[in-house]
This record gives C-alpha cells, structure tokens and sequence, in this order.
C-alpha cells in the first residue's frame, strides 16, 4: 500500500463530515482536532451506506464539540471509482476525505480503474455490519426458503438488486448466497444501484424480486413495515430484527461488509496527526457508541498502517472470491 499518512487523514475525513457551524466553547480548538474548510466525499448517491456513516459521524463530531464547519458532498459514479479517481487527485490535499467501503474495493476490480486504494492514505476503518435480504411487503416470498426455492426454480426470472456495482458486498453476498443453494452465478440476474437509496425505490415498486443492502440503511423501513426482512447474512443474528441468519435458513455461508475513511495521497504530518485525532476522539465518544447500537453497525475501529494492510488484505480477498465464482 503507497503514500500511507493515515492517522492524520481519519481525522480530516471526519471533519469533512460536520455541516453547520458548532457554537460552543468545545469546538475542537483545545484537542486540536479543528480542521477549518474541511470536506467529506461521499462516493455514492445520498441514502446509501456510505452517505448514512459520513452523515452520522458529522454529526456526532459536532455534538460531541470536536470540529465545525464540516461539508458533506455527494459524488457518485462507477461504483465509487469516480470519487476515487477526484481524491487521487487531490494530492496533498489535507482539508479532503473519502467515505468508502468494500463496495469500492470491489469496484475498483470489475470497473478496471486507473486509480486504486493503493494510490489513497488509509485513514481508518470504522464500521463492520451485516447485509439483509428484504423484499416489498407485499412480495409474495414471505420467508428466505420460499424465496430461494423460486430463485432455484429460474434464477433469471427472479432478479436481485443491490446498492454496490459487482465486486462490491452488495453484488457479492448474493452471489456467495447463490452459490450456496446450488446455484449457477453467473446464470444469476444481479442489477445494481448506485447505492441503497436507488435501490429501495426498486424493491418498494417490485422492479426486482428482492434486495440486499446494509442493515442499517433500511432499519426504518422494516420498522414501518415496508420492507420486509427475510434473512441476515452475518454469522449470528441482529439483536432487535426478527430474521434468521443463511445458516440457519440453510445456506452454508456468511458475509460481513465494512465502511472507513481514506484520504489523498501526499498529506503532511501535521494534517496526518490532526485527521487521526479527530477520528480516534469521534471513536470514544458517547454520541459514535450510541450511533453504533442504533443502526446495528459493529466496532471495528482500525486505524493507520492497520487499515492499510487490511485493504491490501481485502483487494486480494475480492480478487479471489470474483475468479472463485467465475466473475
């Protein structure tokens, strides 16, 4: 992994995040984790997993009087690749960050960028949650047997949609899934959105047979009604969502997907050290921990050369599970 700078960078990535001004006297000056005119890309369309987290730590950032001032922007495309390709840009551009995930990853594969993880600074990996399986309520699949004994049927005519391009954990936990029930991928009719946000409009219309998204990007809608949940895909179950994991529905796999930050290359050290800081105070806050429980996110704070070899790890692993299923 090149041009890793990334304790200072998680920092600026969070300030990024906050939109109004903070008027309190905790604004971040005495922890030195103000970071004025700082910016936070998200590489997809609002309402998806990345937009949710970038939104969700700006907010808590400023509640917890770490920074101010922080703009949220929306840049979607390619799956992620085309908000990678504007950061790579920025070289040295300490007051820039990126919410990204696995999606991005993935997309970096199945879209042959130019521009890769390896060209960012890894700031930290923040989040881990599982992906759900959810239809309209209206669907006619009133649990995951019924539904997968229709997708073993005609795999074709039961299409699936997710919120990340293939390669990314939308596309693959399907495919994971599908493999699982002794189906075909590649006979698999995958249609992606640029993030969940497209997507639920698809799964409300009945546009696709069912969806698979972040548990936390539609915890309202299965509140409500809605949607409804068929299965988890993690290896245990939500605590508050009544839905059996893929084992259990007899599916012999699991998957987990993950969100961080990432910043441009070239930052010095003293824009490293304050992006570090800001995130790592973000991290023990009271506000972060009560985010994490209310949309079901788990810990998985990691942060610097750590997350840097775990996206090395992580481009290998999307690599081999794509030649693995023949995509």
């Amino acid at each position: 992994m090149r041009s890793r700078t990334p304790l200072a960078l998680l920092g600026a990535a969070l300030l990024v995040l906050v939109g109004p001004p903070l008027l309190t006297t905790g604004s971040g000056t005495d922890t030195g984790t103000r970071i004025p005119g700082l910016r936070f890309m998200v590489p997809n369309s609002p309402g998806g997993g990345y937009d949710i987290t970038a939104r969700t730590a700006a907010k808590n950032a400023e509640e917890a009087g770490l920074t101010r001032g922080i703009e949220v922007f929306n840049l979607p495309g390619a799956g992620g690749t085309v908000g990678l390709t504007r950061l790579v840009g920025e070289h040295g551009n300490g007051r820039l960050a990126m919410s990204m995930g696995l999606g991005v990853v993935g997309a970096v594969h199945t879209n042959k960028s130019p521009k890769t993880l390896a060209d960012t600074t890894p700031i930290a990996r923040l989040t881990e949650e599982q992906d759900i399986v959810v239809v309209s309520k209206d669907s006619p699949y009133k649990t995951i047997g019924q539904l997968v004994a229709a997708w073993r049927k005609d795999p074709a005519r039961v299409p699936v949609g997710g919120g990340s391009s293939p390669g990314g954990p939308d596309h693959l936990a399907p495919m994971l899934m599908a493999r699982a029930a002794g189906i075909a991928p590649r006979s698999v009719n995958y249609v992606p959105f640029d993030g969940g946000g497209e997507l639920l409009a698809s799964i409300l219309g009945n546009k696709i047979a069912f969806g698979v998204s972040g548990v936390g990007e539609y915890l309202d809608q299965i509140r409500s009604g809605e949607l409804r949940l068929l299965a988890v895909t993690g290896p245990k179950r939500v605590p508050g969502l009544d839905a059996p994991t893929l084992r259990e529905s007899g599916l012999d796999t699991d998957f987990t997907n993950w969100r961080g930050i990432v910043a441009p290359p070239g930052l010095s050290d003293a824009e490293r050290d304050k992006l570090v800081a800001l995130v790592t105070e973000l991290h023990a806050s009271k506000q972060w921990r009560e985010s994490l429980r209310k949309n079901g996110w788990d810990d998985a704070f990691l942060p610097g050369e750590e997350f840097g070899d775990f996206l090395t790890a992580q481009d290998r692993r999307v690599d081999t599970v794509l030649k693995e299923l023949g995509l």
